[in-house]
């Protein structure tokens, strides 16, 4: 990796400390202790300010799913800024055209029709509001505007996608919130907040779903939100039926099923969708995060063509989503989306995710600690849930210090926040796609070190 840029890391830190607002940090705390300057990457690999290599087994924010550094991305961005720097999409781009036409044809199903926009959040929130407008216009004279989504699942944070956002911990500070989102359950089979035992709880937590339909009435319930997969609640993958029967209670009472794939797609789970793991096909799908690998900012909504034509008539009729984003479809992102599928298509990652993933999962459940509780996931996404000895989620403290120790070791993850009261014991993984089995190595030794030292 380069080293030939000429960087003050004070001078850099001293004008982020005087300007900077981060997301999610007690800027208090910079008094003793500094943020770290990341100053190149390549591959699975981040070099700091002081010249130090880390294992990036967090891929950024869930995201560089193809890995850092990668020229054909890079040189396509170029080209397309050369070319055409920006249009909006309220005429024709070949980019945003040729990336529709390209994620049509590798989504689940028939989700062919898609909305562009800049990020998760902003997907999910036009989901939401395509749902809103579908219910009234598929079904005049009802009033079909309820969402329901899941505790601990997380949806944006934008006002739509946050009331959808079931982490209260992200959102009571903001309240009032948008009205009509009801929260159910997860399926968190480890820590089962209905306090069952699966499979014995005949899917309580589905079920539920169901139950709230009923109750408020089918015909004012417009959709159900769900991360195939809770990414940042706690990486809580449903058991095997619980997808299926979701679909199923969707089709009985015309409810969309709104599938957030913005961490779990673009082959994060060991498939191209996490959808693909139950052979369940939505009525909407959102994305972000992996369809650029994070180089540029791209975010989308797809829906099927039943969906679509709900917002099909005569100008006057005015069934037209009315909705605009300034820098949705943008040319040159639609470009890096472009040229990140095609790593992403011409070397499988999928597979390596799937294959590299199991290794990693395998090594993780082998650590001998009395302090790990739980090791769960799916591909290169997961979860380490530590606890003390009593079963409950390990003190902030030597949570802490285990997470110290971990990075100590040259490897970077995740770790939960502000989703649950009380400790936030979990651990998550989301290496980049490229991860190698020696890599899944290193992570594991660097989980027993961090663990030994408590």
């Amino acid at each position: 990796m380069s080293q030939t840029e000429n960087l003050d890391v004070q001078e850099v830190r001293a004008q982020d400390r005087a300007h900077v607002w981060h997301p999610m940090l007690q800027h208090r705390s910079l008094e003793s202790q500094d943020l770290t300057v990341i100053r190149e990457a390549k591959g699975t690999t981040l070099v700091d300010g002081e010249g130090r290599s880390y294992l990036d087994a967090y891929a950024g924010l869930w995201n560089v799913n193809v890995g850092y550094g990668r020229e054909e991305i890079a040189e396509a961005v170029y080209d397309q800024i050369r070319r055409l720097s920006y249009y909006p999409n309220l005429q024709v781009t070949a980019p945003a055209a040729r990336l529709a036409a390209r994620l049509a044809g590798i989504l689940p199903g028939d989700l062919n029709h898609l909305f562009f926009c800049n990020s998760g959040s902003e997907a999910n929130e036009t989901a939401l509001k395509i749902a809103r407008q579908y219910g009234r216009q598929k079904y005049p004279g009802q009033n079909r505007y309820k969402v329901i989504a899941r505790y601990q699942g997380y949806h944006g944070f934008t006002y739509g996608a946050m009331s959808a956002t079931g982490q209260v911990k992200r959102r009571n500070r903001f309240e009032p919130l948008v009205p009509g989102f009801l929260h159910v359950d997860p399926p968190y089979c480890y820590r089962c907040p209905l306090k069952l035992t699966y499979p014995a709880c005949g899917l309580a937590c589905v079920e539920e779903i169901e139950e709230v339909i009923v109750r408020e009435d089918p015909e004012t319930v417009a959709a159900v939100i769900a991360e195939p997969i809770i990414g940042g609640g706690g990486v809580i993958v449903p058991p095997d039926e619980y997808l299926p029967r979701l679909r199923e209670i969707c089709d009985t009472y015309g409810t969309l099923l709104i599938f957030d794939e913005v961490i779990t797609g673009f082959g994060r789970t060991g498939k191209l969708f996490a959808a693909e793991h139950w052979e369940v096909v939505p009525d909407m799908v959102t994305m972000a995060k992996g369809v650029t690998s994070g180089y540029l900012p791209l975010g989308a909504c797809a829906v099927t063509p039943e969906v679509f034509e709900a917002f099909l008539g005569e100008p006057e009729e005015e069934r037209e989503l009315s909705q605009v984003a300034t820098y949705g479809g943008h040319p040159v992102c639609c470009a890096a989306a472009l040229a990140n599928i095609e790593i992403l298509m011409g070397e499988r990652l999928w597979e390596n995710s799937a294959r590299v993933g199991a290794h990693l999962l395998e090594g993780l459940r082998g650590l001998d600690s009395p302090f790990v509780g739980n090791v769960r996931g799916r591909g290169l996404m997961a979860a380490v849930e530590l606890v003390g000895e009593d079963g409950a989620m390990l003190d902030g403290e030597r949570m802490a210090q285990v997470h110290a120790r971990i990075r100590e070791e040259g490897v970077l993850v995740g770790r939960m926040s502000h989703v649950m009261a009380g400790p936030e014991s979990m651990f998550f993984l989301s290496p980049p796609l490229i991860l190698t089995e020696a890599e899944a190595d290193r992570i594991v030794e660097a989980f027993r070190v961090g663990l030994a030292s408590v």
